[in-house]
């Protein structure tokens, strides 16, 4: 990879590599842009193959953090950062709180929260270095664990999606594919159970899925089956780059909206999703429901007013579909597009030096 190259394509602003001995951290904090705001965006925790892949996730997350939060109104710029790791097996207090004090270092433009392989319980220690984190536990006037939140504002986003491509918002009777069963994807299970949907699930962890199996009578299929099954929705909820060569010629879906990250592997597999007429909801926007909950939280957290802003996830997936139709182009160009414009407008107002 030719670092300085990529970032300047992408107009990257920072990337931090951290690391201490005693606590055996080894972090890549991101910062895509801070137009809009002070960078925000989770840290993951995952066991990278190589330094290199763990380097791209980070690049790519922070940017798509970007698109995230300009799509969901916020006032707050794109960062990630990854932690190279097994999350099961290698967490620990010292590390958190070196990484915590990485993340102090940079004095605000970058906050953090919680993401795939983290807890609340890591961001309380994060919260002993720094007070730059977001999605620490009630105790300190928080809000706690976003999943239930991401999981929410799928469920809303999949209802706008489906009243596209089905002419009813109802999930009733529609069999949604679930692929990923941790936090947000148990919750979206929940969601979409209680609405009387059939659901066929699966995971890499078999633990994860018999409680779906027991508590809510789904239908458990291997991991590498859930992209050929017949289902009207498959909501992809664990890693990313799950649209590509290899399942698309699989998909029986007429719908795509989840809650993972990068779920297109290329670009051009949003224009062969468009072509073969499968709706897909942009990922960044329909599982915005996270990051707008913790951002919540830098005005002093209420419940209320955030579940209020979640519910607008239902508005934005079909606004994006709106532009989609009316511009003849894929719905990830259409998010893209509305993203990018706001960041534009916002950057002109931004450009007088106030003191």
């Amino acid at each position: 990879m030719e670092i300085f190259e990529y970032l300047r394509k992408y107009d990257y602003e920072q990337l931090v590599i951290c690391q201490d001995r005693t606590s055996g951290l080894k972090a890549i904090i991101c910062i895509h842009d801070t137009t809009l705001g002070p960078a925000l965006g989770g840290t993951r925790m995952w066991n990278y193959a190589c330094e290199e892949d763990a380097i791209f996730d980070a690049l790519r997350l922070a940017r798509g953090m970007t698109y995230k939060n300009s799509a969901a109104g916020l006032n707050l710029g794109g960062g990630k950062t990854v932690i190279i790791g097994d999350s099961r097996t290698q967490k620990n207090e010292e590390l958190f709180r070196a990484f915590g004090r990485y993340v102090q270092s940079l004095n605000g433009r970058y906050i953090t929260a919680e993401d795939v392989g983290t807890s609340v319980q890591d961001m309380d220690w994060v919260h002993l270095e720094t007070d730059f984190v977001t999605g620490v536990s009630s105790s300190y006037g928080a809000s706690g664990d976003p999943s239930p939140m991401t999981a929410r504002g799928v469920w809303r986003g999949m209802k706008a999606a489906a009243m596209e491509a089905f002419g009813s918002d109802s999930l009733k009777g529609k069999t949604i594919a679930i692929q990923g069963l941790g936090h947000v994807g148990y919750y979206l299970a929940k969601h979409l159970h209680g609405e009387g949907a059939k659901l066929i699930v699966t995971d890499i962890h078999d633990e994860l899925i018999k409680r779906v199996v027991d508590e809510l009578g789904a239908i458990a299929v291997r991991p590498e089956e859930i992209f050929g099954v017949e289902a009207d929705v498959f909501a992809p909820c664990a890693m990313g780059a799950v649209v590509n060569d290899e399942t698309i010629p699989q998909f029986k879906f007429q719908v795509i909206a989840g809650a993972a990250n990068n779920v297109l592997k290329e670009e051009q597999h949003g224009d062969r999703l468009h072509k073969l007429g499968i709706l897909y909801a942009p990922d960044y926007v329909i599982n915005s429901g996270g990051v707008i909950n913790v951002a919540d939280e830098l005005e002093g957290y209420n419940y209320e007013r955030a579940l209020k802003k979640v519910e607008m996830i239902y508005d934005n997936v079909s606004k994006v579909i709106k532009i989609a139709k009316e511009s003849k182009i894929p719905t990830y160009i259409a998010a893209d597009r509305m993203a990018e414009q706001r960041i534009e407008r916002i950057g002109r107002i931004r450009s007088n030096y106030l003191g």
